[in-house]
């Protein structure tokens, strides 16, 4: 099964996740099948920058999002409008 899920990135007390879509079965800092964003938590002002045709194309596709990859393009759709 595809899965479009957060890996772990960036330094100590510094993360940053890469938004990737990947098999199920691969490692968190593994192999994957397509990066389509970044997200950069912060107390202040967190960052998130997603390709959303390279995001819906896999979610057609059958790609199943985590639920904080979820939360956070809703987020980021409520922002955008």
């Amino acid at each position: 099964m595809v899965v479009i899920r957060l890996a772990p990135g960036g330094k100590k007390h510094s993360p940053v996740y890469r938004i990737t879509v990947a098999d199920q079965d691969c490692k968190l800092r593994g192999r994957f099948l397509e990066r389509v964003g970044i997200y950069k938590p912060g107390k202040t002002s967190g960052f998130l920058k997603i390709e959303k045709d390279r995001y819906d194309f896999w979610v057609s596709k059958g790609a199943i999002p985590s639920e904080r990859v979820q939360k956070l393009v809703k987020d980021n759709q409520k922002v955008a409008k």
